[in-house]
């Protein structure tokens, strides 16, 4: 009988404590790494031929939304494409449980706009035969699992679940007997395995990510005090597990942006429950360098006091890709929530609107107008028009040149054409982070998570998922801004230890193998391209990869050079490891 399941042999070891890298073989059995050193082939079942190739771990995604989607896609694609291993879903305080029967449609809605989920795929593939949390753990442990998963305690279906639904929680806000029952249902999340608990505090123009109907979600209208409460009650458990906030209440047009009120409420919650904070987000703006800086500087002052905040750091050069007939994320201004809640041809009625067109000018022309997260309006390019008699005419101008050209306002020259296309014109906006000096300095604070993938969300207009390559091609291999021990240091080691998982995120003999081995000069991502594979004929914007040899997860394969092999033997993490 063969030593071990797989040796991989002769690679480059990057093992995710930041030791310096070094050459050895590596052996698997039952799913762990039971051996590196140097090892015989004919001790192996399999051997795997690593010349010249990255042996690492198996990158760690803490910020994703694959709530819907792990339903559906046993490997959370885009991310496993990227050599991402295991995910965390639950975040930003969305997700399914607990929940009701009878409030299932309710909260697919809501992540349909907040997310950006399509609802159809939902509705066709997610059978809720749950209700509780540990019922909901049960669940997914029975899902053909092509990652792992960890999941967090979402607050806000679990407050709806003890107030009378979605719409009901917004009434009011919970009373003592409420707030009884509702740690009541956090505390058996924990001994379950939950990871932690979730939340998204979005208020004023900082709220992005709305209800269907615009109004904003029910984390968002709860107080400081509740946050607090559940802050002491995570620390009661045990503090084994984190917080993941999602947080802004400050104007747009105000520099901080989320720097100091909200980063000091993170800290006020690390300090009550003892466990990691993870704040989100931190976003390079090359035209706002100060946001991150402040935002960074506030981070590293907490953690000098011993107050575990960590920021999420969205590590892409992401331009994004909209159209019309479903984008959302303008909706930190009532105008543009006001125009885009409704289907498609409700849309269009009020984009045509001269009142609301008024109303979207005014937006446009006032200082306070948020252009942050996906740049000046005018600047976005008409990628593709699909109606044959606009193609030609305007396909590849921008909204200033088409507004100079025929004497309109900005706002008019992309709503007449939208509109005139079904909403279906797909307008690229610029990529807002380029100077390689503002990744740099993300770079340079220890205190930094690269990611923020949003997996599984906003899934026809971005791609974050692809941040471990731009991670390892990009930010170290082309730029040199880290090291490739520090950047798999950040993508898995830290990323391990920020949210409490025991049994992987490094190489070291009796931990999991979750592995990516891959070629440093051919690591790529590939342009985007849209694919219809999504449950109902729905479609979504991907990237791929090229470079990833192999990503073994448990020490199975689960794609070969780019190629599914079917394997799924991702698990589910309770209490931060497989049991």
């Amino acid at each position: 009988m063969a030593e071990f399941d797989v040796v991989i042999k002769d690679g480059t070891i990057i093992d995710g404590t930041k030791v310096p890298r070094y050459r050895a073989d590596l052996g698997i059995k039952n799913g762990k790494v039971a051996k590196i050193g140097r090892l015989q082939a004919s001790d192996a079942t399999r051997v795997i031929d690593a010349s010249g190739l990255i042996v690492a771990p198996g990158a760690i995604d803490l910020h994703t939304h694959y709530d819907a989607q792990i339903h559906w896609d046993p490997y959370c694609t885009i991310g496993s494409w990227h050599g991402i291993t295991s995910v965390t879903l639950g975040n930003c305080g969305f997700g399914f449980a607990p929940l009701r029967a009878q409030d299932a449609e309710r909260a697919m809605l809501a992540l349909s706009r907040n997310e950006a989920i399509p609802l159809e795929p939902m509705q066709v593939s997610i059978k809720v035969d749950w209700e509780t949390f540990p019922q909901y753990m049960d669940r997914l442990e029975r899902l053909p699992l092509g990652v792992n998963i960890s999941q967090l305690f979402p607050i806000s279906p679990a407050v709806a679940y003890e107030m009378g639904g979605f719409d009901e929680a917004k009434k009011r806000l919970p009373n003592d007997k409420d707030m009884e029952r509702i740690l009541h249902h956090f505390h058996g999340a924990m001994q379950a395995g939950a990871a932690g608990w979730s939340t998204q505090r979005l208020i004023s123009r900082g709220a992005l990510q709305r209800d269907y109907d615009g109004t904003p979600m029910i984390s968002d209208i709860l107080p400081e005090d509740f946050y607090l409460t559940m802050a002491r009650e995570l620390g009661k458990s045990g503090g084994d597990g984190f917080i993941q906030i999602t947080q802004s209440t400050v104007e747009a047009d105000q520099s901080a942006f989320g720097t100091q009120g909200d980063i000091d409420f993170s800290a006020q919650m690390a300090s009550e429950s003892g466990c990691s904070v993870l704040f989100n987000a931190i976003v390079v703006n090359d035209r706002f360098p100060e946001v991150h800086q402040a935002q960074l500087q506030r981070i590293a002052e907490h953690n000098a006091e011993g107050r575990r905040v960590l920021g999420q750091g969205l590590t892409t050069r992401m331009p994004a890709r909209l159209t019309l007939e479903d984008w959302n994320l303008f909706d930190d201004s009532e105008a543009w929530r006001n125009a885009t809640v409704g289907t498609v041809e409700e849309r269009k009625a009020k984009l045509s609107d001269p009142q609301m067109r008024k109303a979207l000018q005014q937006d446009f022309d006032s200082p306070k107008s948020s252009d942050f997260l996906f740049g000046e309006l005018p600047k976005f390019i008409a990628r593709k028009v699909r109606h044959p008699g606009l193609k030609d005419k305007y396909e590849g101008l921008s909204i200033s040149q088409i507004a100079e050209r025929e004497n309109k306002h900005p706002i008019d020259a992309m709503l007449d054409l939208s509109v005139a296309d079904d909403l279906r014109t797909e307008w690229a906006g610029p990529v807002t982070a380029a100077k390689v000096e503002n990744f740099k300095e993300l770079m340079e604070s220890p205190y930094v998570l690269p990611g923020v993938s949003d997996g599984g969300a906003h899934v026809k207009f971005i791609t974050p998922s692809i941040y471990p390559t731009e991670v390892l091609a990009w930010m170290s291999r082309d730029a040199g801004l880290l090291s490739l021990e520090e950047a798999h240091f950040r993508l898995s080691g830290l990323m391990a230890w920020a949210s409490c998982i025991k049994d992987r995120g490094t190489l070291r003999e009796g931990n999991a193998a979750d592995i990516m081995i891959y070629d440093l000069d051919k690591l790529n991502a590939l342009p985007d391209e849209i694919v219809h594979d999504l449950p109902a004929g729905e479609w979504r914007r991907v990237q791929r990869a090229e470079g990833y040899r192999y990503i073994m997860v448990n020490g199975e394969p689960i794609f070969e050079d780019g190629d599914c092999t079917g394997a799924t033997p991702g698990k589910l993490l309770r209490g931060g490891q497989a049991r």
